[in-house]
């Protein structure tokens, strides 16, 4: 018990001076530091770039996206009152780059109105056990979700944001994120399963 306790409080510790680093990051870009950008891109580019073609299904213009996004970071960081998390805040720019890059088009983005007639039921916290049956099973799941549902797991399950800032991004009530993501894991299960035995 007292190892376990141990092991809480160093990763607990770890998981604090990550965040701490990461405030630091973006207070050193809103003082113009270039190494510092260049740094945050390094450390989110995959992630936010996998996210931004859940959302256009377009490579090139998911490319786009995240440099706009990354070029509204540069000039936004003295906004940053780290009322979220660094990658909450980074979610929610680059949702609204997509957004406003696909205005036109109307993109599927998930909104509130897509999700008002979703279940609302609250969600076992075992969510993150899909990622057990291995990460491109469950990518390949997600794509075949609707874009709503796809979205909030993918921002819950694989970014690993809370419900609060999965809210924050989506612009939707937290209950609805419960909703969303209860459905999507029973959506999706079934679609692993499928895949699983396909495999040898």
């Amino acid at each position: 018990m007292a190892q376990a306790s141990a092991q809480g409080l160093v990763q607990d510790r770890y998981l604090s001076s990550s965040i701490d680093l990461e405030f630091q990051l973006v207070a050193r870009i809103a003082g113009g530091d270039q190494h510092a950008i260049v740094e945050l891109y390094g450390q989110y580019q995959r992630p936010l770039f996998s996210y931004l073609r859940l959302l256009t299904k377009d490579n090139q213009l998911a490319e786009e996206i995240l440099q706009d996004t990354m070029l509204a970071v540069w000039t936004g960081a003295h906004r940053f009152r780290a009322q979220s998390s660094v990658r909450g805040w980074l979610y929610g720019i680059a949702r609204r780059q997509a957004h406003n890059a696909m205005r036109r088009t109307r993109p599927p983005i998930a909104n509130e109105s897509a999700l008002a007639n979703l279940h609302s039921s609250e969600p076992p916290p075992e969510a993150t056990a899909l990622l057990n049956q291995g990460v491109d099973d469950l990518v390949l799941g997600i794509r075949r979700l609707s874009p709503a549902l796809g979205e909030t797991l993918m921002l819950v399950v694989v970014y690993d944001l809370s419900y609060e800032e999965t809210g924050k991004v989506l612009g939707i009530p937290i209950g609805t994120v419960k909703s969303c993501l209860s459905n999507a894991r029973n959506m999706l299960r079934p679609m692993l399963d499928a895949v699983g035995g396909e495999q040898p």
